[in-house]
């Protein structure tokens, strides 16, 4: 087997995490140009890491091997969440994601679209009666926001506002906890980041061991009744599932789908994506192709391993890096280009090469709900609406850390349409058919 490209510099002074954390696009699309292939190594964290930025090298590292490259159990998901199938590994992973399975069947999903399109229907449907151009992440982020603490808490913003705001405030500051450098500091007057990321964790679990013990329906009480290893889990799993994860990564979704389709040019394609509901499913495709909400994820090998023909010692860590793997010219064609068209020719079927959301048997475990969410709320967009940049000039460059959003947040003007009409049918008719 081959020698990894690249060097692992030394400790400390060879670290390149500033680098990378900067510009992790630059920084991979710099080495994969230097050393000629997709998969090199530097260091990352201080320690000797493997990127990997080939539809090869990640369908190895998150499949075949998945059981050799490991979670990190230092990592900051851990403070932040506990122990979760994100942060286990080996058979308790495997255990606590066949409890779980259970609460993301098709049956439980068909459940959840009237609930999402009500939500769209209070969050989206004056968009156009406003006067003024939208921040379109702050509305999908709120959106989000709604969609996740109604299904996952039971909590809905107009029956109990003052708790409402209350989680949401809590789940900002707690998910600024990852993205914080792990400093647990607290002295009068001042807190650091991650000081109140904990404390608002601690806040959010007693708001969440009350409704698991009080709540009598709808997901709390689903989850309380799984055959879960102790009696934290279930509630750090819901922890997990309300965090500002899910929020983030819709809104970033959302915001790309709107981008992209806002050019005159796109009108054939909104009008496509509104009366074909697979052409639609090869847009979202697209999208996360593209604009994949999260960069990546970081693994550790706990043996001498082999990944896409090059020797990784023990010990060294592992990143697939999203953005690159999904323009790998090898599996797609043109890979900067914006085409829903492949996903019906020469990349039909081939779905499982993103990881937009992990891959393999740690996949992230709410993928289905989270295209469900995407579609109700891009059909939604699709037949109420029209729009289009507001300026038509922006700097629409992205940033990809913590989530993929363009850097300066950017603003649309909505027009209402009605398409039902020639569609000749109304709008609820046409989600059903989604």
């Amino acid at each position: 087997m081959a020698k990894l490209p690249g060097s692992a510099g030394v400790s400390l002074l060879g670290d390149k995490s500033l680098e990378f954390y900067r510009d992790p696009v630059n920084f991979c699309r710099q080495r994969i140009l230097k050393h000629r292939g997709r998969v090199f190594q530097s260091r990352l964290l201080n320690r000797p890491t493997v990127f990997v930025c080939s539809v090869r090298g990640m369908r190895e590292l998150l499949g075949e091997k998945t059981n050799i490259f490991l979670k990190d159990p230092t990592d900051l998901m851990t403070n932040m969440y506990g122990d979760t199938l994100v942060t286990t590994n080996g058979e308790e992973a495997c255990l606590l994601r066949l409890s779980l399975t259970s609460l993301f069947t098709e049956t439980s999903l068909q459940s959840t679209k009237e609930y999402i399109f009500s939500v769209c229907e209070q969050r989206l449907n004056d968009l156009s009666l406003r006067g003024q151009s939208e921040c379109v992440y702050s509305v999908f982020k709120r959106l989000g926001t709604e969609l996740v603490l109604g299904l996952f808490l039971n909590l809905r913003a107009e029956e109990q506002p003052e708790l409402f705001q209350e989680v949401v405030q809590l789940c900002t500051q707690h998910w600024h906890g990852l993205i914080s450098a792990p400093v647990n500091l607290k002295v009068p007057l001042w807190s650091s980041g991650f000081s109140t990321a904990l404390e608002a964790r601690d806040r959010l679990m007693d708001i969440i061991k009350e409704k698991l013990e009080n709540d009598t329906g709808g997901f709390p009480a689903t989850l309380a009744s799984l055959p879960l290893p102790d009696s934290s889990a279930a509630a750090q799993h819901l922890l997990l599932f309300i965090s500002a994860l899910i929020p983030k990564a819709l809104a970033s979704l959302l915001t790309s789908f709107t981008l992209v389709l806002s050019a005159d040019e796109q009108a054939e394609t909104r009008r496509r994506a509104t009366e074909d509901p697979d052409f639609l499913h090869a847009v979202l495709l697209e999208l996360q192709r593209l604009w994949p909400p999260f960069i990546g994820g970081r693994r550790i090998a706990e043996q001498d391993i082999t990944l896409a023909g090059f020797d990784v010692p023990k010990g060294y860590g592992a990143i697939f890096i999203s953005h690159s793997i999904h323009r790998d010219p090898e599996v797609f064609q043109q890979p900067d280009s914006f085409l829903p068209e492949r996903w019906s020719g020469r990349n039909a079927g081939q779905e499982n090469f993103l990881c937009s959301f992990g891959n393999g048997a740690r996949s992230c475990i709410g993928t289905k709900l989270t295209d469900v969410f995407l579609k109700e709320a891009c059909v939604f967009l699709l037949k109420r609406y029209d729009w289009r940049l507001d300026p038509s000039s922006q700097d629409l460059t992205y940033k990809w850390l913590p989530v993929s959003r363009p850097a300066n947040p950017p603003t649309v003007s909505f027009t209402q349409v009605d398409r039902s009409v020639s569609d000749g049918g109304n709008a609820m008719d046409a989600r059903h058919a989604v």
